[in-house]
């Protein structure tokens, strides 16, 4: 009688997440939504599958310190679960990586982590360039000039115009006004440019509902679409450096901060949470113009005259 070895597909696998850790996770990414919320859940499986080929309890959110040696968490804080082929994550994503965990206490807490770099390397557009790319957006279509003067004027993220309906837009205290669900899930109201506002109503046209922005096919434009258009018309601009709606934010961002817009304001009108988000884009932030010394001598030069 022979026997016969069982196939490894036969095998049980014992699951990497329990179904009471697999309900807290999904509570976790109920709070986020769109590219955000695929960005966690990545960062979750990896780290999972990471814990589980280094042997170590770290995948089991209940874990307590003793689970996973220093040398472990060493190791992780300075290269951090794989990434996707082609995707070299930045020090502040292996940074997040590490810090969202269901641990009572993290056992990395005293582990240093990447120095964050606050420069933006993002590909960056000047005043002349900006100003050709709203030109030549101008001469497309409604769509396009609707699409470009969003992304440069008001600074949007993609996903935010291309998610902006028609419902949406309204009036404000005599501003054309459109809502817009930021990241994260907030709601808020921003005020349209004029040259925006006549755009975006003949790129609607007689439309009352749906998505502002429709590709060809008559359905939601989305953020590759996006892209394409923003392509396109930089193309069209002759620009020749790589473009994408990013670097309309980028560049709205940039000519706020060179214009002299308070960095507050600033922060707001990107909806960055965090100051040093904001302060990445001051491309002028190291020369000496604007340096507080100028300032204040005028101020007590101001106090000193009146003595």
């Amino acid at each position: 009688m022979t026997t016969t070895t069982p196939s490894a597909a036969l095998i049980p696998v014992a699951p990497v997440f329990t179904n009471t850790e697999r309900l807290a996770l999904a509570g976790f990414l109920a709070g986020y939504s769109g590219l955000t919320r695929e960005a966690y859940e990545l960062d979750l499986r990896q780290y999972a599958n990471w814990c589980h080929q280094h042997h170590c309890a770290c995948s089991r959110p209940a874990a307590r310190t003793s689970s996973a040696s220093p040398a472990t968490w060493r190791s992780g804080a300075a290269h951090g679960p794989p990434s996707p082929v082609g995707c070299a994550p930045s020090p502040g994503s292996i940074g997040t990586r590490w810090r969202r965990t269901l641990l009572d206490h993290s056992p990395a807490a005293h582990v240093r982590r990447p120095r964050l770099d606050y420069e933006s390397h993002a590909t960056g557009l000047d005043r002349n360039e900006l100003g050709a790319l709203l030109v030549a957006a101008g001469l497309g279509t409604a769509g396009e000039h609707a699409l470009i003067s969003l992304l440069a004027l008001n600074g949007l993220r993609v996903s935010e115009a291309t998610g902006a309906d028609i419902e949406a837009l309204g009036v404000e205290r005599g501003h054309r006004t459109l809502v817009v669900t930021r990241k994260g899930g907030k709601v808020v109201t921003v005020p349209l440019a004029p040259r925006t506002a006549r755009a975006i109503d003949l790129a609607v046209g007689e439309r009352s509902e749906g998505p502002v922005f429709l590709s060809a096919d008559g359905r939601r434009l989305d953020r590759h679409g996006a892209g394409r258009i923003v392509r396109r018309v930089a193309r069209r601009a002759g620009i020749t450096k790589p473009v994408g709606p990013h670097s309309l934010r980028h560049a709205f961002i940039t000519a706020a901060l060179d214009a002299g817009v308070p960095l507050r304001d600033v922060q707001e009108a990107a909806s960055h949470a965090d100051p040093r988000t904001t302060m990445r884009y001051d491309r002028a932030r190291g020369t000496l113009d604007r340096h507080a010394t100028y300032i204040v001598a005028a101020y007590v030069a101001g106090a000193a005259g009146k003595n």
